[in-house]
């Protein structure tokens, strides 16, 4: 509880949003670096955060990266950083740190649902944990904590069809994304990404008949994905150890790896399976 605190955005204005007064934030690098959901900040150019004990103290926006939801932002004092996990399993306990309705600090718990989520459509990037851990507006960029304690998620969005409510169906940024973005905001202010040379769509219902997985649909001529001997209509299935079984999972997994890191791409070309190294530049 001591790495969480209660983010206070100062809205333009007078106005607040009434559903979500206030966020969450949590401690993940020491110096007092704090993640947070981006869309929380939103307008505001300043901001507070409110720490366990009570106190309220300013606090700098370090960086904001929209394509994934994720801020990082600075207290002027330590907090201190749990054991971060980047990896969980399915089903394992799961607790979730936050500010519920900006009523302070509260813990739900549940299960981790389901793992690497994609296409939910909140995120352009994405790479979620769904949990049935009870969130409501005011917990996002709150922590998803596993049975040890350890710190395996940033609680990021609600699935909801009308309201604005918990049904169970919620979402938190795994940390793997989570650190990757933070670093860079923290080294640069603002991610660093390559472009792996190529697009893909989903596969037809014909097409997943026979394998699951996201076909190419464009490729940039002389890019990483052409010179690594990939082509039209491939149907990409793995890119390093993770499965890929849509087109949005593409994005999250080529995001784990910066500029000038290598990966293995496995996939189906003409009923046949084939494997390459993509070298992102």
């Amino acid at each position: 509880m001591k790495s969480v605190v209660s983010l206070l955005p100062e809205w333009p204005g007078k106005g607040r949003r009434p559903k979500e007064p206030e966020g969450t934030a949590v401690a993940i690098l020491p110096g007092g670096y704090l993640a947070t959901n981006d869309h929380i900040i939103g307008p505001a150019k300043k901001i507070k955060i409110r720490l366990e004990d009570g106190r309220v103290v300013g606090a700098e926006i370090i960086g904001r990266d929209h394509l994934t939801d994720i801020a990082l932002i600075k207290a002027p004092m330590d907090l201190p950083v749990p054991l971060i996990v980047e990896d969980t399993k399915l089903g394992e306990d799961v607790c979730a740190i936050g500010n519920q309705f900006g009523l302070g600090l509260s813990v739900t718990c549940g299960v981790a649902s389901a793992l690497h989520r994609t296409g939910t459509g909140f995120n352009e990037i994405e790479d979620f944990i769904q949990t049935d851990a009870v969130v409501n507006p005011g917990g996002s960029g709150g922590a998803l904590v596993d049975g040890q304690g350890r710190l395996i998620g940033l609680v990021s969005a609600i699935f909801t069809k009308e309201s604005d409510a918990n049904i169970g169906v919620n979402f938190a940024a795994s940390m793997k994304l989570v650190m990757r973005v933070a670093k860079d905001l923290k080294a640069f202010g603002k991610v660093i990404r390559a472009k792996p040379g190529f697009k893909a769509r989903n596969l037809t219902l014909e097409e997943l008949k026979t394998t699951a997985g996201a076909a190419i649909s464009r490729l940039t001529p002389d890019g990483a994905a052409d010179k690594a001997g990939l082509k039209i209509d491939d149907v990409i299935i793995a890119i390093g150890k993770r499965k890929i079984r849509r087109a949005s999972d593409i994005p999250s997994a080529i995001h784990m790896f910066r500029p000038g890191q290598s990966f293995d791409v496995e996939y189906i070309r003409d009923g046949k399976n084939g494997k390459t190294t993509l070298s992102l530049p």
